[in-house]
């Protein structure tokens, strides 16, 4: 083989590792995050990293994520707390959590690093951009509070409507992998994270769920 057909072998075999389904428009939605992405402890962040494919949430739908289309916010998180009902409510401070993609393969009383039952996903434009995860467990599968990452599931809390019925009580712990949080990574609700007032139709000003019994 010629020099001439080698280097044309070899760009054409460049060029269809790029073309890779997912992989590019994966790298392309990431390229833009890194100045925004928070410093992770080295668990996390081979964490992070094995999840960025689904920066390209067909790679997420292919995978058994599916929308709930809904992009949650709490813009008035505390306001319950300051007319008494604080003790009623999860403590969120004001903040988003995006859209969800849950994928009920991994739902189960094991957590697995690498198969969060969520992820979270901010409207921007007409792109989906990936900045979070979440790790879920109903309490119908597990009575006490599991752990990952050396945190503790926060709850039992009440379903978050309108995207769950508001009797799937469950565990919950979100982790913000690609968008820092001002708050803290393991903080629930993102202030940097925004539902479009415009532009979207689908964002809901919500309520914090209602602390429950196990």
């Amino acid at each position: 083989m010629n020099r001439t057909c080698t280097a044309a072998l070899s760009l054409l075999i460049g060029v269809l590792l790029l073309a890779t389904p997912g992989r590019a428009t994966a790298q392309a939605a990431l390229a833009g995050q890194s100045s925004r992405q928070p410093t992770l402890s080295p668990a996390l962040a081979a964490t992070r990293s094995a999840l960025e494919k689904y920066a390209d949430p067909m790679v997420a739908v292919r995978d058994g994520y599916l929308s709930t289309v809904a992009c949650i916010e709490f813009r008035d998180a505390m306001k319950g707390a300051s007319q008494g009902e604080g003790h009623e409510h999860m403590a969120y401070r004001p903040g988003a959590m995006g859209v969800h993609f849950l994928n009920t393969a991994n739902i189960g009383p094991t957590l697995d690093s690498l198969k969060p039952q969520v992820l979270l996903y901010e409207p921007v434009g007409d792109k989906l951009r990936l900045v979070g995860a979440e790790w879920f467990v109903p309490v119908a599968v597990a009575k006490t509070p599991p752990t990952i990452f050396g945190k503790t599931l926060e709850g039992p809390m009440e379903g978050h409507q309108p995207i769950m019925p508001e009797g799937l009580h469950h565990w919950d712990l979100h982790v913000w992998f690609w968008k820092d949080n001002p708050a803290g990574v393991f903080v629930t609700t993102n202030a940097a994270v925004k539902c479009p007032t415009t532009g979207y139709g689908y964002s809901f000003d919500d309520k914090p769920p209602k602390i429950v019994q196990p």
